[in-house]
């Protein structure tokens, strides 16, 4: 039975017997709680979810759009029916329009037409957010240097979080940092994750870190290890609640599945050779039995 399916659940059955409902600025209220942690032997399992599908090239070419492509532009992924980022893509004339509550000039929260301006050079990005960051400052071409030629390095650390960008960009990283260490020939990951939208958000995001600590496991002749992953607000979109109350019936009825296994290309010795064309055919899974789709909104 997945493990993961158990522990995630936990957690969304922890938001809805103790969290707080809170206002934020899309204008849908959550339910928090401030902080919740997890951790995986990716040795033991693949951490990919049972009790809803969850659609795993869609999750790895957003990982690839980040880390190997090193791109913002949303078309990339687009191009890949992959449209997870639509509803922040920069316009043909370089703004952002989004709705928002806001404070006014006594600090209360108002609901606020937002026009954003980049400029016409950043139509159809994000700004200088996720794969911008990664490209500017080389994380991973950084990363996989020391993994291969100072495995014993503690600064080992990819940072999506940089204040310089974070105004131009349109959705600062939520997923933000990355740790790594090599113990014993295994390579090991600690994620932090500063807002976390937990239907939604956290099971791509898990999976997707998963598969890229599996990936440069192979290319720099390690084995997979161990991922910690540690969340600051973790939350549940009341519009969101339906849905989760339904996984939750599907696992109290019925458990959960086994879980598959990640088959990477072997013969893939070079990360950015990792094939990210719209059929993934580097990357597959075997044996993944799920309980059907879900369906949840997203909240701007």
């Amino acid at each position: 039975m997945s493990k993961w399916d158990e522990a995630y659940l936990g957690l969304c059955r922890r938001i809805l017997t103790e969290g707080t409902r809170a206002v934020n600025r899309t204008g849908v209220d959550t339910i928090k709680v401030p902080s919740h942690c997890f951790h995986f032997d990716l040795s033991e399992e693949f951490p990919i979810l049972t009790t809803k599908q969850l659609f795993i090239r869609q999750a790895v070419l957003e990982m690839l759009w980040i880390y190997q492509a090193q791109s913002n532009d949303v078309r990339w992924l687009q191009e890949r029916n992959v449209h997870i980022w639509d509803e922040w893509e920069i316009d043909e004339e370089g703004y952002w329009n989004a709705t928002q509550l806001l404070p006014d000039d006594s600090g209360n929260l108002v609901k606020t037409e937002v026009h954003k301006e980049f400029g016409r050079e950043w139509a159809h990005t994000i700004g200088t957010a996720y794969g911008w960051i990664v490209n500017r400052f080389q994380l991973t071409q950084t990363l996989i240097d020391k993994l291969k030629n100072h495995p014993e390095d503690r600064r080992m650390i990819m940072s999506l979080w940089q204040n310089d960008y974070l105004a131009t960009a349109v959705l600062p990283s939520c997923v933000w940092s990355s740790e790594w260490d090599v113990t014993e020939g295994r390579l090991n990951a600690w994620v932090h994750q500063r807002s976390c939208d937990v239907p939604l958000g956290l099971p791509f995001n898990v999976t997707q870190y998963a598969t890229l600590l599996c990936m440069l496991a192979q290319v720099c002749g390690l084995q997979p290890g161990t991922l910690d992953w540690s969340i600051k607000d973790a939350h549940i979109y009341v519009n969101q609640i339906d849905p989760i109350k339904e996984q939750l019936r599907r696992f109290d009825e019925n458990g959960s599945l086994p879980a598959p296994k990640l088959w990477l290309n072997p013969a893939v010795d070079d990360f950015f050779k990792f094939d990210n064309s719209k059929d993934l055919p580097d990357v597959k899974l075997i044996g993944y039995e799920h309980m059907g789709k879900l369906s949840f909104p997203i909240a701007q």
